[in-house]
C-alpha cells in the first residue's frame, strides 16, 4: 500500500530554470521523510524541463500543456497531488532548516486553521521584510491589501516585532501552507485572476467559510521577488487592479459594496491620474485598463468565477480604515502603528 506524504511541496514553475538550480537543492534537504517535492511547469520556453530531467530524474513533474498563470496552473496540478497538506511554493525562495515543522505541528495542533504562512524576509536584504507577504497579509476596508513588515513599499526591519504566530488575512501565495481539503472544498483558486491576489481571495473565501488564516514566524523563508513580473511592469499593475476589483465584488456583503465600490472608483481615478502627471503614462492606462476589464468580468464571466461557499465565517486581519489616508496623509508608514492605534 502506498502512502501519501503528509506534505507536498509543489512548485510552479515558467521559464525559471535558474532559480530552480540554485534553491531546489535547499528545498530537497529539508523537505526530508516529511514531504515530497514536486515541480509543476507552466509551458516553460526556457530549459527548466531538461534540467529537471537531467539533474533531478526520480523528481516527480507534472508539464502542463499551457500557461495557465498562477491561479489556472496550481489548479491544475493539484488536482493531481494527494496530501494532507499543500505548499505552494515560489521558484525563487530560499527556505531555512527547519522551515516545515511549525507550519506542520501548527495546523496539527488547530483543526480550525486552513492555511498559514511563514515569515518572508528578503533574500537580498535579509534584514528587512518581503514585498510580497512580510509576517503575515493584513486588508483594509477598501480592499487594499498590506502585511506585517510591509505597508505600500516600506519594508521594516527584523527585529523579532511580529513573532507572535497570530491569526492574519491572508497568508502569500509566495509560500502559502493549506489543508489540502480546504482547498478543494473552496474551488481552490479563481482561474480568471491567473495570476495577483489570487491567494487573498481564496483567503477572504476560506475565512468566510469557517476556517481561520495564521501566521507562523517560527518558519522563515527568503524571496527574490518579481521573477516573474517585476515591480512596475504594466502587466503587474493590470492584474493588480483588475484582480482586486473583483475579489470586493465577488466576497463583500452587498450592503457594503454598495458604499464601498464607488469610493474605490474615484480611489483607483485618483491613483491613475496621479501616475499620468508624474509622466508614467503606462501605469495610468494599466488602470484604466483594469476598470474595463472588471466591468467586462461582470457582465460576460462573472458566472464562471470562484464564489464563496459559504459567508458565515468571521474576518480577522480587517483594518477598518483607510490605509490610503493612513500613510500618505498621516504619515504612518508602520504596521504596528496603524493596526494598533486604529484597528
Amino acid at each position: 500500500m502506498n502512502v501519501l506524504p503528509k506534505v507536498a511541496i509543489v512548485i510552479l514553475n515558467w521559464n525559471g530554470q535558474k532559480f530552480l538550480g540554485q534553491f531546489l537543492p535547499g528545498v530537497i534537504a529539508t523537505a526530508g521523510e516529511l514531504a515530497e517535492v514536486i515541480v509543476a511547469d507552466n509551458h516553460s520556453t526556457d530549459d527548466s524541463l531538461s534540467f529537471l530531467q537531467q539533474e533531478y530524474p526520480s523528481m516527480r513533474v507534472i508539464a502542463l500543456d499551457q500557461n495557465y498563470g498562477f491561479a489556472g496552473g496550481y489548479n491544475k496540478a493539484l488536482q493531481q497531488v494527494e496530501s494532507e497538506y499543500y505548499v505552494l511554493l515560489n521558484s525563487d525562495v530560499e527556505v531555512t532548516p527547519g522551515w516545515l515543522e511549525p507550519m506542520v505541528q501548527l495546523l496539527d495542533g488547530d483543526p480550525g486553521i486552513g492555511a498559514c504562512q511563514p515569515k518572508l524576509l528578503s533574500y537580498h536584504h535579509r534584514h528587512l521584510f518581503e514585498y510580497a507577504g512580510g509576517a503575515g497579509g493584513w486588508i483594509d476596508k477598501y480592499g487594499y491589501p498590506f502585511a506585517k513588515g510591509r505597508v505600500f513599499d516600506t519594508c521594516e526591519e527584523d527585529k523579532g516585532q511580529y513573532d507572535a504566530s497570530e491569526p492574519i488575512f491572508w497568508a502569500s501565495g509566495a509560500a502559502l501552507f493549506i489543508r489540502s481539503r480546504v482547498f478543494h472544498e473552496l474551488g481552490g483558486f479563481d482561474d480568471y485572476f491567473f495570476a495577483h491576489q489570487e491567494e487573498i481571495d481564496l483567503c477572504w473565501r476560506m475565512q468566510l467559510a469557517g476556517h481561520r488564516v495564521y501566521s507562523c514566524p517560527a518558519s522563515v523563508v527568503y524571496h527574490v521577488g518579481g521573477g516573474t513580473l517585476p515591480k512596475g511592469n504594466s502587466l503587474k499593475t493590470f492584474l493588480n487592479f483588475r484582480n482586486n476589483r473583483i475579489m470586493l465584488s465577488k466576497n463583500l456583503p452587498w450592503q457594503r459594496k454598495l458604499w464601498i465600490m464607488p469610493v474605490r472608483n474615484m480611489l483607483d481615478a485618483a491613483t491613475a491620474l496621479k501616475g499620468l502627471l508624474s509622466g508614467d503614462a503606462g501605469y495610468c492606462w494599466a488602470i484604466v485598463r483594469a476598470e474595463w476589464a472588471y466591468i467586462g468580468w461582470w457582465f460576460f464571466r462573472r458566472k464562471r468565477s470562484v464564489f464563496p461557499v459559504s459567508r458565515k465565517g468571521k474576518l480577522e486581519g480587517l483594518l477598518k480604515r483607510n490605509i490610503v489616508w493612513l500613510y500618505f496623509a498621516k504619515k504612518k508608514r508602520i504596521f504596528s502603528e496603524i493596526v494598533d492605534k486604529t484597528a
